[in-house]
C-alpha cells in the first residue's frame, strides 16, 4: 500500500525542505563486495547469480526504515512493501523491466524473477508494482565496472543499484556496486549503512 505522508512529522523533514527543490538531488555511493559466498550460494542451489544479488538487496533494504519512503515531485509517500525492479533486454533488441516483489523466501523470490523476467524477454511487456516501493537495478555484465553513475531524471526517484561484471581472484570474487538515492530518501550515512547489511547478508547466505 502507499500512503501520502506530512514531511514535517517524518524524520526526513529538514531534508525533504533542503533538498527536495534540489535540480540534482541524487546521491551517488561504490562500494567493492566480497561476492564469493554469493557466487558458491548460486551455484548450489541452481539460482541464477543476478536474482540472487536481487534478492540480498531487497533483504538488506527491507530491514532499514528509510526505504519505506520516497518523494514524487512536491510530495512523500510511505509504502508498506518492497520490490526489486530488473531491467531485461527482449527478443527484439529493445529493453524491458519487470517488478519483483521480495519475500523472504529466496527460492519463491527466484522462482518469480525467472516467470518474469522470461515474460518480459518473450513478449517484450513491462510489469510494474504500483503499490510498492521500487528498489531499481541494472546489470551492465558485457564488462567489470568500477562505477556507474546513473542519470538523474524527476520522473523516477527511486533508489537504484547497478553492477557489472563481477571479477574473479585466487580466493576470492569481487562485485563493485553503485547505490544511486535521492537525498530526501536518506541521508549518506543511510545509504552507507545499506551497502553494509548488504555484505553482511551476502556473507550470512
Amino acid at each position: 500500500m502507499k500512503t501520502e505522508i506530512a514531511p514535517q512529522e517524518t524524520t526526513r523533514a529538514e531534508a525533504f525542505s533542503l533538498w527536495m527543490t534540489s535540480p540534482m538531488p541524487m546521491v551517488t555511493l561504490t562500494k567493492t563486495f566480497n561476492v564469493t559466498k554469493l557466487l558458491r550460494a548460486s551455484k548450489r542451489r541452481g539460482i541464477k547469480f543476478n536474482a540472487l544479488l536481487c534478492w540480498c538487496i531487497g533483504k538488506a533494504a527491507s530491514n532499514i526504515k528509510e526505504f519505506y519512503i520516497l518523494p514524487e515531485k512536491d510530495k512523500l509517500f510511505k509504502y508498506d512493501s518492497i520490490a526489486i525492479n530488473v531491467i531485461v533486454n527482449n527478443c527484439k533488441g529493445g529493453i524491458n523491466s519487470c517488478d519483483i516483489a521480495y519475500t523472504a523466501d529466496a527460492e519463491q523470490f527466484a522462482n518469480e524473477y525467472n516467470r518474469l523476467t522470461a515474460q518480459a524477454t518473450t513478449q517484450c511487456k513491462s510489469s510494474f508494482l504500483e503499490d510498492c516501493m521500487i528498489v531499481g537495478t541494472s546489470a551492465m555484465t558485457a564488462t567489470e565496472l568500477d562505477c556507474i553513475v546513473n542519470q538523474y531524471t524527476d520522473k523516477f526517484c527511486n533508489p537504484m543499484v547497478m553492477w557489472g561484471r563481477y571479477r574473479r581472484n585466487w580466493f576470492s570474487t569481487t562485485l563493485s556496486i553503485s547505490f544511486q538515492f535521492h537525498h530526501v530518501q536518506m541521508d549518506g550515512g543511510h545509504g552507507a549503512g545499506f551497502l553494509e547489511q548488504l555484505q553482511r547478508v551476502i556473507n550470512e547466505l
